[in-house]
Parts: C-alpha cells; sequence; structure tokens
C-alpha cells in the first residue's frame, strides 16, 4: 500500500482534486513515518475491538459452564446457546451506540472523540471481567459496545485523510485490519488464556488492549477537527435516503450468514469434528489469516467500485457456506470451510462502509459509523437463529445453512439497491421538467 508524497486540497465542495499530503494542526506536513505511525495506533483500537467482539465464541463454552452452572449441568447445548446471548448483547450495543455517539459528537476534534471512545472501552470491559453474574455481564457486554461503530467511523474518516484522495476503501481497510489481526493473534492467544487460566484474566487482557490503545492514539494519531458544518439534523438527513437504509439491510441480513457460522465454531471442532478443545484457537487463527487477507482484498475492490464489489463478495460467501455445510463434518472440510468464509465475509466489510458513505451525502461521520450498526445486526441475528437451530437439537452445523439463507437474502438487496439506482437515473429523462 502506498502513501501520498504530495500535497492536501482544501476539503469542500468547492476544493481542486489536486492530490496532497496530510498535515498537523498547525500546518506542517506529516512524513510517512508518522502517517505510518498514526495507522498503526488507530489499528490497535480495532485490534482491541476484535479481541472484545470475538473471543466470546471461543469461550462459549467456559463462560456457559462459569456462569450458567445449573441450566449447564442439564444440558450443555441450551447452556452454550444462552451464553451466545453475550455476543448478540454486544451486538445489539454497536447498533445503539454507532448511529447515537456518531449524531451527536462529529463536531468534536477526532483524536478527542477516538480518546474519549477508547477509555470506555477500557472501563467498560474491565466491569465485564469482574461483575458475577450471567445477567450482569450481559448488561456490561452492551455497554461495552456502545463505542465500537463510532470510533470505527472516526478512525475510518481520520485513515481516509492520512491515505489521500482515491484511497477511501483502502483507509477503511487498514482500520479493520485491526480487527482482523485480531482474529488471527488476539482472539486465539486470548483464547488460550481464557481456556487455561479461566475467561475473567482472558477479559482483563483485553481491557490491557484498550488502556494501550489511549496511550497511542494519544501519542501518535495528529489532531484533526470534526466536522465543524455538522448538525444533529444533518448527520441524521442519512436516514431519510432509501439507499442507505438498503445498504444497511444488505450488511445486516446478509453478514449475518457469518455470525451465524462464527458464533458456534468451538463446538463445530469438538462436537462436529471431535477434535481436541487445544485446536479450537488454530482453526480461529486460520479463519482470521483469511479475513485479514479478504479485508485488504475487499478494500482495493471497493475503490475500484463498491456496486460491483459487493456482489462479487457474496457469490464467494454463498459458495463458501454451502462448502462448510456439506463437508464441515470432516476436518478437512471444516478447516477450508471456515477459512474460505472468512475471507469472503470480511471482503464484504469495507465494501459495504464505502457503499454507504458513496449514498449517504454530507453525513460522512454517522455513514462511516453505521455500518458497524449494519454489521452487528447481523452478528446478533445470525448469534441468535444459530443458536435457535441448535437448542432445537439439529446441530453444529445447522448455522452454516441459517448463513446461507441470511447470504442469499442480502443478494436480494444488493440487487433490489441497484433497481432503485437505475430507476431513479431514468427519472429525469420521463419527468414533465425534463419534457
Amino acid at each position: 500500500m502506498s502513501f501520498p508524497t504530495a500535497p492536501v486540497p482544501v476539503i469542500g465542495p468547492d476544493a481542486a482534486p489536486d492530490p496532497f499530503v496530510p498535515r498537523d494542526r498547525h500546518g506542517h506536513p506529516l512524513s510517512r513515518r508518522r502517517v505510518i505511525a498514526a495507522l498503526l495506533a488507530l489499528s490497535l483500537g480495532g485490534f482491541g475491538i476484535g479481541s472484545t467482539e470475538f473471543v466470546a465464541m471461543g469461550l462459549l463454552p467456559d463462560l456457559a459452564r462459569d456462569l450458567l452452572p445449573g441450566l449447564y449441568a442439564a444440558s450443555q447445548e441450551q447452556a452454550i446457546a444462552q451464553a451466545g446471548w453475550l455476543i448478540t448483547a454486544y451486538a445489539l450495543g454497536v447498533v445503539v451506540g454507532a448511529p447515537t455517539i456518531a449524531a451527536f459528537a462529529a463536531r468534536l476534534p477526532r483524536r478527542t472523540l477516538l480518546l474519549w471512545l477508547a477509555s470506555a472501552f477500557t472501563i467498560a470491559t474491565l466491569a465485564s471481567a469482574m461483575l458475577p453474574s450471567f445477567e450482569s455481564v450481559l448488561v456490561a457486554r452492551f455497554v461495552a459496545a456502545l463505542p465500537h461503530g463510532a470510533y470505527f467511523g472516526v478512525a475510518a474518516l481520520v485513515a481516509a485523510d492520512l491515505m489521500g484522495p482515491g484511497k477511501r476503501g483502502q483507509g477503511v481497510a487498514l482500520v479493520l485490519s485491526g480487527l482482523t489481526v485480531a482474529t488471527v493473534v488476539g482472539v486465539p492467544a486470548i483464547t488460550w488464556v481464557g481456556q487455561n487460566a479461566g475467561w475473567r484474566p482472558a477479559y482483563l487482557l483485553v481491557a490491557a488492549l484498550f488502556a494501550a490503545t489511549v496511550i497511542a492514539v494519544r501519542a501518535l494519531v495528529p489532531w484533526q477537527p470534526g466536522d465543524a458544518s455538522s448538525t444533529i439534523r444533518s448527520e441524521l438527513s442519512a436516514f431519510g435516503r432509501i439507499q442507505v437504509w438498503i445498504a444497511l439491510a444488505v450488511g445486516a441480513v446478509g453478514f449475518g450468514g457469518f455470525f451465524a457460522m462464527y458464533t458456534y465454531i468451538a463446538p463445530m471442532v469438538t462436537e462436529v469434528v471431535g477434535l481436541g478443545e487445544q485446536l479450537v484457537p488454530v482453526i480461529l487463527i486460520t479463519t482470521g489469516v483469511a479475513m485479514t487477507i479478504g479485508n485488504l482484498v475487499g478494500g482495493r475492490l471497493a475503490d475500484h467500485g463498491a456496486e460491483r464489489a459487493i456482489f462479487v463478495g457474496f457469490a464467494g460467501l454463498i459458495g463458501s457456506l454451502v462448502l462448510l455445510g456439506l463437508a464441515g463434518g470432516l476436518a478437512v472440510g471444516l478447516f477450508f470451510g471456515t477459512f474460505l468464509v472468512g475471507f469472503t465475509a470480511a471482503a464484504i466489510s469495507p465494501i459495504i462502509q464505502t457503499r454507504l458513505m458513496d449514498v449517504a451525502g454530507r453525513s460522512q461521520t454517522l455513514a462511516a459509523a453505521l455500518n458497524h450498526s449494519a454489521l452487528n445486526l447481523g452478528n446478533a441475528s445470525g448469534a441468535y437463529l444459530g443458536g435457535l437451530v441448535v437448542a432445537a437439537g439439529s446441530g453444529y452445523l445447522a448455522p452454516a445453512w441459517v448463513g446461507l439463507a441470511l447470504a442469499i437474502g442480502g443478494v436480494g438487496l444488493a440487487v433490489l439497491s441497484v433497481v432503485v439506482q437505475r430507476r431513479r437515473a431514468l427519472e429525469p429523462a420521463f419527468s414533465p421538467v425534463s419534457a
């Protein structure tokens, strides 16, 4: 990935499309090294978020055993399915927090907002690790998720400015790369800690990652102003655009296909294939590698046209879920199936975020954050629907078929988006005014 080396245009509707270099608050150009350091600091926050969001999936049996001991003794499947509510609660917290914080805080200087959000993550994750009951941890997971979408949204805008024009999708992907790298390194490592020392120390480790993010963002990310022209009304105006709603639905429905599978990846390894618990981190690592590669590929595809890229991504996701559903009972089938599902699903994420920013008009902060509301609606619905079929006794591979149905729904919504866009493009030609 290349970084800009030439000068920044004035941002605004009348700005000249000249190439630029990012500058600090005093107008001094930032060196390439400083840009890379700032991007790494932003990605560290994504690494922490990926760890806190996904580590529960590898520790579901441990969470169920500790927080729901009575139910676990009676029925392990039902206890694990109920422990999945912790994932659903986190996802719903993202859905609520992303638009709320983005709409109210878009005017704040971006680094200041990022520091507040990273601090909130630290405190809420500490609470998740220390509270005693399932119900209290459930609430803590909801609260811990509130800054999620806003952090990624604001960090994506900062990264896009640092990368320069024509590389917005790659800037989004770089911030998201912290999340995907977490699935390669952070989630397996913290899962191992949780399996050997308990899930509470695992969450304390995640809290330490967020504390490190606060320090890194303060030291390395250059000051950037907020959107001085932003108001709550102007940001919320995005909700008046039908294409924004369709893009959100594409992410919410289609991406649920990934989470229906990923939520129950630990019991797939141990119960379906019959491998040892120690191999769960190995499958998580391979899936995380796939997600890291897929995310970067998706960022490049988005820069060449998000609309077409959505169909490419969903075609891959559908094929991958079919493979997993048919061959996931074998070790090699589970390995390749989860790898391909992770690759294609991660590629879709920056594509949808870029599409949202394309159709949101002036509401860029809200649009960048809303992507994570959409994806976490998919997280919540996928985890919930996958849990229903597991609790009904259909087995741990059944969520792959639930995911397939959701992914097909995402394709249908993407087709609807194209139809609406083309009809609107034709309207002026047939309107009385144009006639």
